[in-house]
């Protein structure tokens, strides 16, 4: 009997806390809040650590582009990079990037010289230019002494004979119309040597 009355008052206690339980079928569950996925920057991606909310490479290392970050990597260092964006005002960061990554890239191809060897192989081309130019005003000038000293020939030749045509005057007549021909062409050639900007030029960039 006693064990049968123990069994009997557990089973109405466990009925009885079932009743009272408060059950809430018309109320749904909360669903959990949406987790927010932030894509690391392409320097902390590369370098396999949490990027933080403020992460100095983050503007200027976006993760859709990260061959820029592994050239400068590769030549300076992600420790320097950082120190340098540190020690310099937001406002001259993203140009400090641009200039590290055209310098790791000319020195990828250059080891030795760098930037250097490319702005001195430049140089040397516009200088070149330039010679040229000059050299072709100083035809040009030329030319145009010459024209003018036929042009006085064939004033002085009219005068002295204002009769017919001499051959001779023939020969001055037909040199001038070669000249002032070989004048005009040239002239046309050296405005459109003018009107190309050196840095324009195709060799520039070979």
């Amino acid at each position: 009997m006693g064990y049968s009355d123990t069994t009997t008052a557990t089973t109405i206690t466990s009925k009885s806390s079932r009743s009272v339980s408060p059950s809430s079928p018309s109320s749904p569950p909360t669903p959990p809040p949406p987790a927010v996925v932030v894509s690391p920057c392409a320097a902390c991606k590369i370098l396999r650590r949490r990027c933080a909310e403020k992460c100095v490479l983050a503007p200027y290392f976006p993760p859709n582009d990260p061959i820029k970050f592994t050239t400068a990597h590769r030549v300076f260092g992600a420790s320097n990079i950082i120190k340098f964006l540190q020690e310099l005002p937001e406002s001259q960061r993203a140009d400090a990037v641009s200039s590290m990554v055209y310098e790791a890239n000319a020195r990828l191809r250059d080891p030795v010289y760098g930037s250097a060897g490319a702005i001195c192989q430049l140089q040397k081309q516009v200088n070149d230019l330039q010679a040229q130019l000059a050299k072709t005003q100083a035809e040009l000038v030329n030319m145009q002494c010459q024209q003018a000293n036929l042009m006085a020939l064939i004033c002085m030749e009219m005068a002295q004979s204002p009769q017919a045509s001499s051959p001779q005057q023939q020969s001055f007549d037909n040199n001038f119309i070669n000249s002032s021909s070989q004048l005009a062409a040239f002239q046309a050639n050296l405005n459109l040597l003018d009107d190309s900007h050196p840095w324009d030029h195709p060799a520039l960039w070979t």
